[in-house]
């Protein structure tokens, strides 16, 4: 078993290189260029949106009061006149910040390479070979980056090819981070 403390720096390092692949990712157009089309007839549905001041989060529409209601006639037929829609707010109307938004992806990448360093870490031993690390390392953090991506899909009707692309993108954090660990792993 290897304490945590011993694999600091695979953390910090695994964490800034998949912040720097990650951002490499999405601000070049690569695959994730087309992952939001244009909505048809954008600017009516901005405005018909905008007089309800809809605070950031999500929306379901329609959505039943009780689940009584879903036996209803008259959600049936708000169901059959559609559209049926997860709405997600991200802004009521403010530009869009990114610096929380970093720092809470920053967070992220630090709490997935220290999950998997606490995991690798109690099943590894010192001295284990980098292909090995590799595999367990790699196994773990894919899981960890990919593993939400699919229910999104599945329940909420999110298109594959966005789960396709993150799983992509998960590969690539993955193995960044198991060479990292890899690479540095105790000896």
């Amino acid at each position: 078993m290897i304490a945590l403390t011993a694999l600091w720096l695979p953390i910090l390092l695994s964490s800034v290189f998949v912040f720097i692949a990650s951002s490499v990712i999405h601000m070049i157009p690569l695959w994730h260029d087309s992952d939001y089309p244009k909505m048809k007839q954008e600017d009516q549905v901005m405005s018909a949106l905008r007089p309800f001041n809809l605070a950031p989060g999500e929306y379901l529409v329609p959505r039943p009061a009780t689940r009584a209601d879903m036996k209803s006639p008259e959600f049936d037929a708000k169901m059959k006149e559609g559209p049926v829609a997860l709405i997600t707010i991200i802004s009521a109307n403010t530009l869009m910040n990114m610096g929380p938004t970093l720092i809470k992806w920053i967070g992220y990448i630090l709490f997935m390479a220290i999950s998997t360093a606490c995991v690798a870490g109690a099943v590894l031993a010192q001295g284990t070979p980098y292909t090995h690390v590799f595999k367990i390392v790699g196994s773990i953090s894919f899981l960890a980056y990919a593993g939400a991506l699919w229910p999104a899909s599945i329940w909420y009707g999110r298109p594959y090819s966005l789960a396709l692309k993150g799983c992509l993108d998960a590969l690539i954090y993955a193995s960044l981070t198991a060479g990292t660990f890899g690479w540095l792993w105790p000896h």
